[in-house]
C-alpha cells in the first residue's frame, strides 16, 4: 500500500511542476509603461452611446461599456470584451488587435416596448495606445438572440451582423 501512496504522491508533484510551465500562455506584448493600467472614456458602438472602462494588462485590453441606445426609448445596454495585440505597428503599442465581445447588440420594439437584444461576436480593432490615452476603431461580426413577440412572430433572427465601434479613453 505504501508503494501506491508513493506513486500517487509522485504523480501529484509531477503535475504541479508541469502546471508551473507557462509555455501555453500567449506572449505578453504590452509593457507596464505603454499605458495606464486603468482608463475611462466614452464612445459609440452601433447605436449604443456609452461610457467605458478599460484595463490594460500585459496580454491585451479588457473593457466594459455601459450606456443607452440612441433609438426608441433609449433602452439601457452594455458590452464586455477583450482584445489581444495581434500585430503592433509604429511607436507606442499602436496596432491591430483581435478580440471577442458579448452583451447588448441592438434594441428592437417587441410587443409595444423596447427590448435590448443580447449577443456575442469577434472583432478586429486598430488601437492607438499611449501612456495618456487609448483610442480604438473596431469592426466586428456577431449574432444576437432571436426575438419573438407574444404571438410567436419573429422580430429579429439570429444571423450574422456587422458592428462598428469607436472609443476614446484617458488614463487614471
Amino acid at each position: 500500500m505504501t508503494k501506491v501512496y508513493s506513486f500517487v504522491a509522485l504523480l501529484a508533484f509531477s503535475s504541479f511542476s508541469f502546471a508551473g510551465n507557462t509555455t501555453f500562455l500567449p506572449e505578453a506584448k504590452i509593457s507596464a509603461d505603454s499605458a495606464k493600467t486603468w482608463n475611462v472614456g466614452a464612445g459609440i458602438t452601433q447605436k449604443l452611446l456609452h461610457l467605458n472602462g478599460e484595463w490594460v494588462n500585459p496580454y491585451g485590453i479588457a473593457y466594459l461599456k455601459a450606456g443607452a441606445f440612441l433609438n426608441g426609448d433609449h433602452e439601457v445596454g452594455g458590452q464586455t470584451g477583450f482584445r489581444y495585440p495581434y500585430h503592433l505597428t509604429g511607436k507606442d503599442k499602436n496596432g491591430y488587435y483581435i478580440g471577442a465581445y458579448a452583451g447588448h447588440l441592438e434594441s428592437k420594439w417587441v410587443d409595444g416596448e423596447e427590448k435590448a437584444r443580447l449577443g456575442a461576436g469577434i472583432d478586429l480593432a486598430y488601437v492607438l495606445l499611449s501612456p495618456e490615452r487609448i483610442s480604438s476603431f473596431s469592426v466586428g461580426i456577431g449574432a444576437g438572440e432571436k426575438l419573438e413577440d407574444r404571438q410567436g412572430r419573429v422580430i429579429a433572427e439570429t444571423e450574422p451582423r456587422l458592428q462598428f465601434s469607436y472609443t476614446l479613453s484617458m488614463g487614471l
